[in-house]
């Protein structure tokens, strides 16, 4: 019986596979980072994130193997970012001809702080600006790199930067949307977490409807009737329980991991309503750098749980 042997083709394909997945084993929690604040929300971020990978590899039979894989990666989410702000609604900022000319000279960003403090300022800045600044002062890009990221020149960089440095320098931070002052959110929350975790997996489904979704980042999206879900939480290696938080002001059910002697935040699981039940389980376990990539984490006190 005659085999067909692999071609020249597959080698290659096989090879800029496998570097693929190793390039995003390292890249991601920094294009997660990146993701998060310039769409100003670290779930939507990762969000983002899956599908710009998603993208990726879909296209990735057509790349070109004679470029890094690094650039092309941080386009594709970039781009999946002004997609997501457009949809959201916010204004994309259009360059006039004065900016990009190269005569510009971008001004250091004299007093103003960089790094952490710097990402959490950049959601009042339009997408552009709010791209420029996070990849030069955040993730120190060169400005032919960023020009090339953002589909721009360099000229058009240091503008953007320009406006950026003096919003920043001159403006408080921005307040961030909260779902606390909802308080069916918080009761539905509290019993879900109560129920989860004595296991009461009937009781919990009382709590969602018939046709919810659910998403498990990086494992599953689908009808949560069609995903062993419980049962994949009863099989957790670790000890676990839910509790009521926040993650940056969203009110979120939060994963505690226990360690040597101590409870720490693990991951984050957010819960849509629509009207009175669950319709929508977004299941952040398998990315548990959402909890460092924020900017702040709070676990609730909450009452004995129902």
């Amino acid at each position: 019986m005659n085999y067909a042997q692999p071609t020249d083709e597959t080698g290659r394909l096989e090879a800029r596979y496998s570097a693929f997945l190793e390039t995003i084993t390292n890249l991601r929690p920094i294009l997660h980072r990146y993701c998060a604040r310039m769409t100003g929300s670290v779930m939507d971020g990762e969000d983002v994130v899956q599908e710009a990978l998603f993208e990726a590899y879909r296209k990735l039979d057509k790349f070109d193997d004679s470029r890094p894989l690094k650039p092309w990666l941080f386009r594709i989410a970039h781009n999946r970012c002004i997609d997501f702000l457009r949809k959201r609604g916010v204004r994309v900022e259009a360059e006039t001809a004065a900016m990009d000319s190269d005569a510009v000279e971008a001004i250091e960003p004299a007093g103003l702080e960089l790094g952490r403090a710097v990402e959490h300022l950049v959601t009042s800045l339009p997408p552009k600006e709010r791209a420029c600044v996070l990849l030069k002062d955040v993730f120190d890009y060169s400005l032919e790199e960023i020009a090339e990221l953002v589909d721009s020149t360099v000229g058009g960089v240091k503008a953007a930067l320009n406006r950026a440095r003096t919003k920043l320098a001159a403006s408080p931070a921005p307040t961030r949307r909260s779902r606390m002052v909802d308080p069916e959110l918080t009761r539905i929350l509290e019993l879900y977490v109560g129920r989860f975790n004595r296991r009461d997996w009937d009781g919990v489904r009382e709590l969602i409807s018939a046709d919810a979704r659910l998403t498990v980042a990086d494992a599953f999206t689908g009808k949560l009737a069609d995903a062993p879900y419980f049962r994949n939480y009863e099989r957790r290696p670790t000890p676990w329980k839910l509790v009521v938080g926040e993650l940056d002001s969203e009110l979120v059910v939060i994963i505690m991991q226990r360690g040597v002697d101590t409870w720490t935040p693990y991951s984050v699981v957010y819960l849509d309503l629509a009207g009175h039940q669950i319709d929508h389980i977004r299941d952040y376990s398998h990315c548990p750098w959402l909890i460092s990539a924020a900017g702040s984490v709070a676990v609730s006190v909450s009452p004995v749980q129902r």
